[in-house]
């Protein structure tokens, strides 16, 4: 009888180091953005959790961020994989910069380009676990899309990602409208975050807002919203579901 003895010359740490690159599930996710257009810009806001599954393990996670000079990321979903977006969003950057000729990349090319990443990666079958929101303005010309984490986009004047495209888009279709100052496109979007805080599990209260302008982005400091919490509904929440007492 022969034996063969397998011989590890390491070929196979290699492949399993290779095999952990790839997200093959979401695991620390942050949930909704939501953003609108105003009369002077584009307006967004996210909360700054983190679900470990469905434990609320971080609270302090930022998920916009400036790119460029006039464009506005928002990111819903996996953590990990929104900080190696921001990795190639600072490659196509550093590279539009070295050209050197007077024009930069505006919002709609940035959409562009991720709407081609999370399609390309999506066809790999290894996907960027996220919906991500752009805003910008650039040449007095607001703009505002979305990009989900299989490549599908679009434009409109006001998104929304995870559970606020269910509980905050009714909201804006009925509320908005072109010519929204600052402060009543803020008013709104807390309204919407207000929802949201009451109907998401993995909202937390403790919320930023953002804005750009043709002058730059701004990102303000965290807050709270005010909530009440004594609604009837709320007191027996399953009453006259099947099965509840």
């Amino acid at each position: 009888m022969t034996f063969t003895i397998p011989i590890d010359n390491g070929d196979s740490l290699k492949n399993a180091e290779a095999d952990s690159q790839r997200t093959l599930y979401p695991y620390v996710t942050g949930t909704s953005i939501v953003a609108i257009k105003y009369k002077d810009g584009v307006l967004m806001a996210s909360d700054m959790g983190g679900s470990y599954g469905s434990t609320l393990r971080y609270k302090n996670i930022e998920r916009m961020k400036a790119i460029g000079k006039h464009s506005l990321l928002g990111a819903s979903g996996e953590i990990s994989d929104f900080q190696e977006i921001l990795r190639y969003l600072d490659e196509l950057v550093l590279n539009d910069n070295m050209w050197d000729d007077g024009n930069s990349l505006g919002p709609k090319e940035v959409h562009n380009y991720l709407t081609r990443v999370m399609y390309n990666r999506r066809n790999k079958f290894n996907p960027l676990w996220n919906t991500l929101v752009l805003g910008g303005v650039k040449n007095g010309e607001s703009y505002l899309g979305m990009v989900s984490m299989i490549g599908v986009s679009f434009e409109d004047n006001h998104v929304a990602t995870g559970f606020g495209n269910h509980l905050a888009r009714p909201i804006l279709r009925d509320e908005w409208h072109a010519d929204l100052s600052f402060e009543d496109g803020v008013k709104l979007l807390e309204k919407c975050m207000r929802v949201l805080l009451y109907r998401d599990r993995s909202a937390i209260n403790k919320l930023q807002i953002a804005k750009i302008t043709e002058e730059g982005v701004t990102v303000s400091q965290p807050y709270s919203l005010k909530t009440f919490w004594e609604f009837k509904a709320f007191h027996n929440p399953t009453a006259g579901a099947e099965g509840s007492w």
